[in-house]
């Protein structure tokens, strides 16, 4: 979250606009690896919208639960998406937080992707502070990814254990993981292939958590 702002429901619509002014004139100023192209959600062409959906970056109004607790006003107002040339680092504005930072790649590397998004995390918080607090660590409004707010997944194949997912859950459980279907959360597995991620952020450090 953006230090000196309130959790999405509690945003006007002034607030919208300036953070999104604030987020995308930080990114457009990222180099090298990072260097690429922030696309606002107001005025989008139907042509930008197709290629965001089949790169799958494109995020969606809120669901019902996010309806509810009203962080969906003055929709597509103040959201956007930032991707870089490599499409192995994005930035999602005012989706359910303020920012979601997302480092990625095809393969098993962790640590390039992790050094990636650490990189892109400094230079971000240098033009835009976020919220803290001593004990609970970084603030966000969903409360199970506050601490660190690192989740670290990756789209692994399973098809044993997809065939009993109870037992999928057992071993998940054992190591402090969370399995998702294939898409994220409230998906199902395609395939076999699950999204499994570090369950806690709170009370370990960000490499712990990867």
């Amino acid at each position: 979250s953006m230090e000196g702002y309130p959790f999405n429901p509690c945003l006007t619509e002034a607030h919208y606009k300036e953070m999104e002014s604030k987020v995308s004139s930080t990114l457009s100023n990222l180099d090298g690896e990072l260097k690429g192209t922030y696309f606002p959600l107001t005025g989008m062409t139907k042509e930008v919208q197709q290629k965001l959906i089949d790169d799958h970056f494109l995020f969606k109004e809120g669901d019902r639960f996010l309806q509810a607790a009203n962080a969906c006003r003055y929709w597509p107002t103040g959201r956007g998406i930032y991707h870089n040339d490599n499409k192995t680092f994005l930035v999602w504005c005012n989706e359910e937080d303020h920012l979601r930072i997302i480092s990625m790649q095809m393969g098993g590397d962790l640590g390039q992707v992790y050094r990636r998004l650490a990189s892109a995390v400094n230079e971000i918080e240098k033009r835009v502070p976020f919220s803290h607090h001593d004990r609970l660590g970084f603030l966000t409004f969903c409360p199970t990814n506050l601490g660190t707010t690192v989740r670290a997944s990756v789209h692994i194949k399973l098809p044993k254990l997809a065939a009993n997912r109870d037992k999928l859950e057992e071993v998940a459980g054992k190591y402090s993981l969370q399995v998702r279907g294939t898409r994220g959360e409230h998906t199902e597995a395609e395939g076999g292939v699950y999204d499994i991620s570090n369950k806690r952020r709170m009370g370990l450090t960000e490499f712990q958590a990867v």
